[in-house]
């Protein structure tokens, strides 16, 4: 066993808890993960059990140390990245959840949202925090807690019960119930936190009914918040690293300029660009969070969410059924020139940001006699790279910065003919990463800034490192050419 030290990023996502052990070059040396279950309690409704996210996440860092062959004494840090906007409410005396987490994608807050709307709040929401009014964030699925649970709501007022985002969650059980925090990027995603002031809002907390006493204390994102319970590794190791998972992605690539912008090609899509050291308040559709702080200095970002992308190649596989594996999408792009005039809008659950109707449903136009498989799925993997144009263009609208390149990961862009035209309908290079792990990667590289394992943001721009850039082929007039197309195909289902 070598003294070797190493960076832990605990990654707990919607689906899996997953811990990455990083050296000092940014590999990632060994992984654990473990699936998460999935509750279901009525349609909409979508639940995690808090205690089995704490015993997954614990398991999948024995996992990862098993496989590295390391020993906990060897970890310089941890740091934290998450699943935002699900909400835990626990008993401060005893530690136990008051019920299962309320995940970010439930709706069952929506009426909640809806009344809210109905009395004219979002223009003050929106002013604070950045967010529209909607079940996705933190405030009405805490406000459902305090209402639902009999007697709760008497107990916070006591100031007994505690809140928190997941890594508020994690850092309680790994500090053996000592600390109560969260990082300023997961604070922001629960509409409760002025993002100008960067503080809880009393108006705001007056309004879902939050009693003040259930928030957690706000710290930065890179630098030690607490030290883990020595009964859980053997010994005690930084906590220095917090990050909701975009925000944490977005420093993984290391966006850390003004007009950086990064996209994850997941089932859909999230974009993020760092527009400097003021929130921008968006007039095209997009939302403004906190990027991250580190020491004294606090960034900002413009988010546009896509709901449908990599979504696309699972529907062309499994309901279609013209493609076996994903992997085949490449090679039939590639085998036809172009889509034969085929547009694919793949609004199966309507379209996100930054056209937000949630009424448009997916069209296939411009089919002929002559269309094949290959042409629709070429135009399906296109529809992804539109899409991922809409939403920049709205952040360079709203930023008032041209974007100079686009930093990716995900799963849909390690296919070289996605990759090569959106490099080429965005006219500017996509970069791909030396290592595909950007999230985890940004907890990592937020832990070991705080702790000094990396000295420097320019030292974690040396580790980053680029694994292939696609440079944009297209001339600019068949680049608009087709842009104009999608937008043609865009407007017949949104019109």
């Amino acid at each position: 066993m070598s003294s070797e030290r190493y960076v832990l990023a605990l990654d707990q996502g919607t689906t899996s808890s997953r811990a990455i052990l990083f050296d000092q070059s940014g590999n990632p040396r060994a992984t654990g993960q473990r699936e998460l279950t999935q509750i279901y309690p009525a349609p909409g409704w979508v639940e995690h059990d808090p205690e089995e996210i704490w015993f997954t996440e614990q398991a999948a860092v024995h996992d990862a140390l098993v496989r590295a062959r390391v020993s906990p004494s060897q970890i310089a840090a941890v740091g934290i990245t998450n699943q935002r906007e699900t909400v835990i409410l626990w008993d401060r005396t005893t530690g136990r959840p008051i019920r299962n987490a309320i995940v970010w994608q439930c709706r069952r807050t929506a009426d909640l949202c809806d009344a809210l709307r109905q009395q004219g709040y979002e223009p003050l929401i929106r002013a604070k925090t950045g967010l529209v009014l909607d079940p996705y964030f933190s405030a009405s699925k805490i406000a459902w807690t305090l209402d639902q649970t009999p007697g709760l709501r008497e107990r916070a007022e006591k100031g007994h019960i505690a809140f928190g985002t997941v890594d508020s969650w994690l850092v309680y059980k790994l500090t053996g119930g000592r600390l109560h925090v969260t990082d300023v990027s997961n604070a922001s995603r629960t509409m409760l936190f002025d993002i100008s002031r960067l503080r809880w809002d009393d108006e705001l907390l007056d309004l879902f009914r939050i009693p003040r006493s259930l928030c957690p204390e706000v710290r930065a994102s890179s630098g030690t918040v607490g030290l883990t319970d020595p009964s859980l590794f053997g010994a005690e190791v930084p906590i220095a690293g917090l990050a909701g998972d975009q925000q944490a992605a977005l420093f993984g690539h290391g966006c850390i300029e003004p007009g950086m912008a990064k996209n994850t090609y997941g089932t859909g899509s999230f974009l993020l660009m760092n527009t400097g050291f003021e929130p921008v308040s968006s007039q095209n559709g997009l939302i403004s969070t906190v990027a991250w702080q580190v020491g004294d200095t606090v960034q900002y970002a413009l988010e546009g969410s896509i709901f449908t992308t990599g979504a696309v190649v699972q529907w062309l596989r499994d309901e279609l059924k013209i493609i076996g594996r994903a992997e085949e999408t490449e090679a039939l792009a590639q085998s036809v020139d172009d889509t034969g005039g085929v547009y694919f809008v793949p609004a199966f659950a309507g379209l996100g940001a930054p056209h937000w109707d949630s009424q448009a449903r997916g069209a296939i136009l411009g089919l002929t006699r002559s269309t094949n498989r290959a042409h629709l799925v070429r135009a399906g993997l296109e529809s992804i790279a539109y899409m991922t144009r809409d939403v920049l263009e709205a952040m360079s609208r709203d930023s008032g910065r041209p974007l100079d390149a686009l930093r990716s990961d995900g799963g849909a862009i390690k296919n070289n003919f996605l990759a090569q035209f959106q490099a080429d309908i965005l006219g500017i290079p996509v970069e791909r990463p030396r290592i595909t792990e950007s999230t985890a990667l940004g907890a990592a590289f937020l832990a070991g800034l705080g702790t000094g394992f990396w000295p420097s943001l320019d030292a974690l721009q040396e580790v980053r490192g680029v694994e292939r850039t696609f440079e944009p082929a297209l001339d600019p007039e068949t680049r608009q050419q087709l842009y104009g197309g999608w937008q043609k195909a865009v407007g017949r289902i949104t019109g």
